[in-house]
């Protein structure tokens, strides 16, 4: 009786859900085909007949001016350089500027010169992928409010070839399977990693792993679970990219272990303006009664600022160096609002505690020159962050001529701070004492040796150039234009 109870039930259930699953079939086959129907509506044949292809690059925040932002720029004068009929469309949220203003903010702020203008799509749901509306499952939140700004741009603008650049990688499917376009990413670090997956699975406390959730072992396995449901979903989406760009080897790492796409997958290193700093003179350090080593990274709490401040305070401490000349640490970063400028003054207290309040010196969104000035003087270039995923800011440094000493992880580690002709380029550090020993062991060298170090450094930053990164892309994106 149990038997033909459960038949009776299985027999209608199998049936319905075979229904609903051919209505949701045709369903979005219908809407695609809508989708296709609406661009050709939309689209119109340029001088000579011919219509163009359409590029879109999905950065809702393209008026930043950080080095995602350097990436987007770069690789749209880069398409037009190369392709004379493609239209490059950018989606964007920057509805307080006005698409001159942006054009013209990219041209101030890297020096990039577009050779045709750029399409503006205008979206007015950014505030779905925005961290402050999800206080808990704010991965999930922020890919699924994707998914609804991703559809905004869809309606608005259907292209031929769509370029998430911005890492919203639930795009994707989306513009794939709906838009009909062929699809591709430049990932500037996965939305999750297996690093943060080993981070909750072993209970550690850092600052995107709150202290409740480690002290509770159920809420460390709630937790655990939710980020392999979510890397799972990451995964599935992200495979579906036709070309698939990263930014170093440690994010290829994640990539290829999350996506498992490996033949469509490429390293194109982001361009950075190292041109900029070589033109700083490089010379024999003369001698001098101050030496510096110099931080430059926003105040953001995975730059981990105060482990700089403790290792310099320790380096003092056990005046490893001697009394002669002095040390003085410069923090330059930039402060985007109240949270930053909270963060600045903990680590001004921090110093005060230390007693190396006199010797830490604090610049905040200071201009491009005195930026330079300061490269330019310093001994030591100073980065802590765990796992950066590429470090622009270590490229600058070295460029600049200073002694980097980097942590030994992520993409300094793998690919910035790497021996270049078999030659030293660098210094890498993980802890309080071995960032002080470096320290030490850096100012111990002579100034000659010093030289060396930082002309070796020199020469490798070419790798990461704007030339460069023109030649991957392009390489890379190829496929999509086939």
């Amino acid at each position: 009786a149990c038997f033909r109870l459960l038949c009776s039930l299985l027999i209608p259930a199998l049936f319905l859900s075979g229904i609903l699953c051919v209505c949701l079939v045709v369903l979005l086959w219908g809407i695609r085909l809508w989708i296709q129907q609406r661009r050709k509506q939309l689209s119109s044949a340029g001088r000579d007949g011919k219509r163009p292809l359409l590029v879109a690059f999905f950065h809702p925040y393209c008026n930043a001016g950080g080095g995602g932002e350097r990436v987007l720029w770069c690789a749209i004068r880069t398409l037009q350089k190369k392709y004379r009929n493609v239209t490059c469309v950018v989606y964007t949220g920057d509805r307080d500027a006005t698409g001159e203003e942006i054009v013209e903010g990219a041209f101030r702020r890297f020096n990039i010169k577009l050779i045709h203008p750029v399409k503006f799509v205008f979206l007015e749901k950014r505030y779905l992928v925005e961290a402050s509306l999800y206080p808990y499952f704010t991965l999930l939140g922020q890919s699924l409010g994707s998914v609804f700004l991703g559809w905004e741009a869809l309606l608005k603008c259907v292209p031929d070839i769509y370029i998430d650049s911005m890492g919203y990688a639930f795009t994707l499917p989306l513009f794939k399977y709906l838009g009909g376009c062929r699809v591709g990413c430049y990932v500037h670090y996965p939305t999750i990693s297996t690093d943060m997956l080993s981070v909750v699975r072993n209970q550690d406390t850092r600052f995107n792993n709150a202290a409740f959730i480690t002290n509770s072992p159920f809420f460390s396995k709630f937790k655990l679970v939710y980020y392999y449901f979510f890397a799972f979903m990451y995964g599935l989406v992200g495979s579906c990219s036709d070309v698939i760009m990263v930014n170093s080897s440690w994010t290829l790492n994640h990539i290829l272990s999350l996506w498992r796409a490996g033949a469509c997958t490429s390293v194109v290193y982001p361009p950075c303006d190292v041109q900029t700093f070589l033109d700083i003179p490089l010379e024999v350090e003369k001698s001098t009664s101050e030496y510096s080593i110099v931080s430059v990274s926003q105040f953001r709490p995975e730059k981990d600022h105060p482990l700089q401040i403790r290792a310099f305070a320790k380096l003092l401490k056990e005046k490893r160096v001697g009394q002669e000349p002095t040390l003085k640490l410069i923090l330059i970063g930039g402060c985007r609002n109240q949270q930053d400028e909270e963060r600045v003054n903990n680590l001004k207290r921090l110093c005060e505690e230390l007693g190396v309040g006199n010797d830490v010196e604090f610049r905040i969104n200071i201009p491009f020159e005195e930026l330079k000035r300061h490269l330019a003087e310093a001994t030591i270039g100073l980065h802590t962050m765990w796992n950066e995923h590429f470090g622009i800011g270590v490229v600058e440094c070295m460029a600049a001529g200073t002694v980097i000493l980097a942590h030994n992880s992520g993409g300094p580690k793998l690919d910035i701070v790497v021996p270049y002709e078999g030659r030293v380029t660098g210094f890498l550090a993980e802890n309080e004492d071995s960032y002080a020993e470096m320290m030490a062991c850096i100012f111990s060298l002579s100034p000659e040796k010093r030289l060396e170090i930082r002309e070796n450094a020199r020469r490798s930053v070419h790798r990461f150039s704007d030339q460069h990164f023109e030649d991957t892309f392009l390489l890379s994106v190829e496929p999509l234009f086939k």
